[in-house]
């Protein structure tokens, strides 16, 4: 018989893992609910000690451990916050735990992983290569191996999320989950299911990763070919086989969601949830942003699952995310080269209500005509009509200018 999530083992699982995790906040968010006229709640796992929903399942596991296996260690793969999540309640039960990662993971993620005592091994450039490493260790090692999303007790654990949710939101219509290699959504969506069997279970990945879309559409797991995403904690090439067989009876929709809008989300967060999420969590978000689920008049749920991002790559989102929004933009203007000429146009500038940010001069590449100049203006801006009116006042006073949004 094909192994399946009930209601009855996800509450025993709630019960065993009650003390080792936090149950985290479902607030309604009236900036969310008023732009796509729905009841909008954001359920903050973010706000997990280690920053991400794993270490549910992993507490889950770790705790059902015989001494045995606790005295062998346990080894595991991972992108980041399931690493975060085995380190940190290993520790607290006395378990050495060893994480193998890709070389390109979030340095914020490797360096928390090492500081809550685990041993970081580095290999790889995906998630799937840094699995052979793990498995490697497993055989050599005589560790127990606790797999991120493709493991019974893992998944039930995480379903222990969608009990919460219920539980916070009962009248709930529709829950958008992030989807990596499935376990997630397999947790949830059948405690969900199990309790409330209309609510509408949507599905949200990366276009670069879209491995449940492929495994549905396959009607079994398949491996895709990648690329790059800033949801590096749904980057999965292929969803587990087991993640699989339990998701595909819960999952009512799937959705994809691009770079941009991933972006996009992460900063709307920031400013209107005063929240930092990653970019897998924020996926939820993005499925909103981008139209991909129509929720108006509906009780939503958004599963914000992790919050640890790097700085370098938050700076980086929030300016694309700006310049997106129309908050921030690249005017190239040409002019003569001679006295005066930077404050007519720095005057304008200023007289529209734009904010400059950064300046740069070219004199001698590209298509600078001898005696003229490329002065290259970063602004910070009100929008794209606000860019639009701006364009138009620099042409009025004869300044030849070109936009880079």
């Amino acid at each position: 018989m094909a192994a399946t999530v009930t209601l009855a083992s996800v509450r025993q699982a709630r019960e065993r893992i009650r003390s080792a995790i936090a149950t985290t906040p479902c607030e309604f968010s009236v900036g969310l609910s008023e732009m796509f006229t729905a009841r909008i709640f954001v359920k903050l796992d973010n706000l997990q000690a280690t920053g991400a929903f794993k270490e549910r399942g992993a507490a889950n596991k770790l705790l059902q451990l015989t001494a045995d296996e606790r005295k062998r260690g346990v080894v595991t793969a991972s992108a980041g916050n399931h690493g975060l999540g085995v380190a940190y309640q290993a520790r607290k039960l006395g378990i050495s735990a060893t994480v193998v990662m890709p070389k390109n993971a979030p340095l914020i993620k490797r360096a928390n992983i090492k500081r809550l005592g685990a041993t970081v091994i580095l290999h790889g450039d995906t998630y799937d290569e840094a699995t052979i490493r793990a498995r490697e260790i497993e055989r050599d090692e005589k560790k127990i191996y606790l797999h991120s999303f493709n493991d019974l007790d893992v998944i039930v654990g995480q379903g222990t999320l969608g009990l919460e949710i219920i539980e916070a939101v009962p009248d709930l219509d529709v829950i958008i989950v992030p989807v990596g290699g499935g376990g997630l959504i397999a947790g949830v969506g059948a405690a969900v299911k199990a309790v409330k069997p209309g609510v509408k279970v949507v599905g949200v990945e990366p276009e670069r990763y879209a491995s449940m879309t492929a495994a549905l559409k396959a009607h079994k797991a398949v491996t895709i070919e990648p690329l790059p995403t800033i949801a590096d904690g749904l980057a999965v090439s292929c969803v587990g086989t087991l993640a699989y067989e339990i998701a595909a009876s819960v999952i009512d929709e799937m959705v994809t969601v691009t770079e941009d809008e991933i972006a996009q989300a992460i900063l709307m967060l920031l400013e209107m949830e005063k929240t930092v999420v990653e970019g897998a969590g924020a996926s939820t978000l993005a499925a909103l942003l981008g139209g991909k689920v129509d929720v108006r008049g509906q009780t939503v749920v958004l599963p914000l699952c992790g919050g640890n991002i790097d700085v370098t790559m938050m700076a980086s989102i929030i300016e694309r995310g700006l310049v997106k929004d129309g908050r921030m933009v690249m005017l190239r203007t040409f002019v003569t080269d001679k006295p005066g000429t930077l404050a007519a146009v720095a005057r304008v500038i200023a007289d529209s209500g734009a904010s400059v940010k950064d300046v740069y001069h070219n004199r001698a590449f590209g298509r600078v005509e001898p005696g003229g100049v490329e002065i290259a203006w970063v602004l910070e801006t009100h929008g794209h009509d606000h860019i639009t009116e701006l364009v138009m006042e620099l042409r009025e006073k004869k300044i030849r200018v070109l936009t880079m949004e």
